[in-house]
């Protein structure tokens, strides 16, 4: 599933329908949970089935696609499903019960309610909410695509617009050269990850480069008046600049995992905890502004596209322990050199992602990894042999870990 997003131009009236819209969504979603609480043994069909009564009940209700509105009961029972799979598998501390919606800011129609145009450059919505045709500005071309691969069709509001997404059914899939490459990656703080060939790249810190900004924009809102117009103009000012430095990581990490991918066959990575790290109120913004998990998740997307191995590791030890002999040595988090006995005098994150790399070829080396080429401390290539590539094996390791 490929989903592809243009930004929409329209007038006022317009935008003002699609508002409209985005609120009936979330008076579905919020009637669908207040429904699951006061009743017993409601499924995910009788909260389909509910969405009928409420066209009938409500007038703005029936002004919403049909499929639509059926798209915002399935988000209420997506919630719920969530609460019992969390119940079901007792997962420590809070199981997610589900919340009443306070600002929605999509609405999905399915394969009713919208029509494109033959020169794919815009889109009429023909429901009764009187949204009418949008412009449609972006770099993909959906002439490639036929319309029964469409399968839905979003319309999102952001700080900076409203924007149409199209979720396109196809499988994505390139063939590159293989490398025989391997790489371990130490993700960090200090620099944003050091492969186990002592390459570093630099941590761009997108927010604490711009948090005089933010506060300077947050201080302003922070004196307007509550309902005013210029509060909410100051409000808009800062969803802006948070959205800017939303989509500068998510540039990054797309850019640096595609990178990533394509140069080697096999991806070792570290298995972190990201909700525990937070919960460390010193490093909580470093971390978050790093954004590890997003980085990971796009590295998996493209070793799926790429048909590559990811694999991940436990990350326990892999500072302490030496690359080198494998004892245990102790280094405070400021301690950035690893120095062992055995004489390997290492940069603490070199170290981390050469045991991590060693980690993953221990892991899937019964499976079948074909000479993969390593670096040593210093700088000679050696190489392993374990077999033949099983590329069977990816769907199974690409398998997003549930501890993330």
């Amino acid at each position: 599933m490929l989903v592809f997003e243009f930004k929409a131009y329209g007038n006022q009236q317009q935008f003002h329908a699609i508002d409209e819209a985005l609120r009936t969504v979330q008076f579905i979603r919020n009637k669908a949970i207040r429904l699951w609480m006061d009743s017993i043994n409601i499924g995910k069909n009788e909260l389909s089935k509910y969405c009928a009564v409420l066209a009938k009940e409500f007038p703005f209700c029936d002004k919403l696609n049909s499929q639509a509105r059926q798209a915002s009961a399935e988000r209420a029972w997506i919630a719920i499903s969530r609460f019992y799979d969390n119940c079901k598998k007792k997962v420590v501390g809070k199981k997610g019960f589900p919340q009443f919606q306070k600002d929605n800011r999509s609405v999905d129609y399915k394969t009713t309610g919208w029509k494109l145009a033959e020169n794919r450059k815009s889109i009429t919505f023909s429901d009764k909410n009187g949204i009418g045709k949008l412009k449609l500005k972006g770099t993909i071309n959906l002439h490639f695509y036929q319309l029964n691969q469409i399968k839905r069709v979003r319309l999102v509001k952001r700080a900076s617009g409203y924007y149409v997404q199209f979720c396109i059914d196809v499988n994505r899939c390139e063939v590159v050269e293989t490398t025989q490459n391997a790489i371990g990656l130490d993700v960090g703080l200090k620099e944003f990850y050091t492969d186990s060939n002592g390459i570093s790249v630099e941590n761009p810190r997108f927010l604490r480069k711009r948090e005089g900004r933010l506060k300077k924009a947050q201080k302003c809102l922070s004196k307007r008046v509550k309902g005013s117009k210029n509060r909410g103009k100051a409000r808009q000012i800062l969803s802006k600049r948070h959205l800017k430095i939303s989509r500068q990581r998510k540039d990054h990490a797309i850019k640096l995992a595609r990178c990533v991918v394509q140069s080697n066959d096999l991806i070792v990575y570290e298995d972190l905890r990201i909700k525990n790290m937070v919960k460390n109120h010193c490093l909580a913004k470093s971390i978050n502004d790093a954004s590890w998990y997003q980085f990971r998740i796009w590295i998996e997307y493209f070793a799926k596209v790429f048909e590559k191995v990811t694999v991940a590791v436990n990350p326990q030890y892999t500072s302490q322990e030496c690359s080198n002999c494998g004892v245990i040595v102790k280094k405070m988090l400021s301690t950035r050199t690893h120095v062992c006995k055995c004489g390997c005098t290492l940069d603490r994150d070199f170290n981390a992602a050469r045991n991590i790399l060693s980690r993953g070829l221990g892991t899937v080396g019964h499976t079948g990894i074909s000479r993969f080429n390593l670096g040593n401390a210093c700088g000679e290539v050696i190489s392993t042999d374990a077999g033949e590539i099983l590329y069977q094996q990816i769907a199974s390791m690409n398998q997003e870990s549930q501890r993330l």
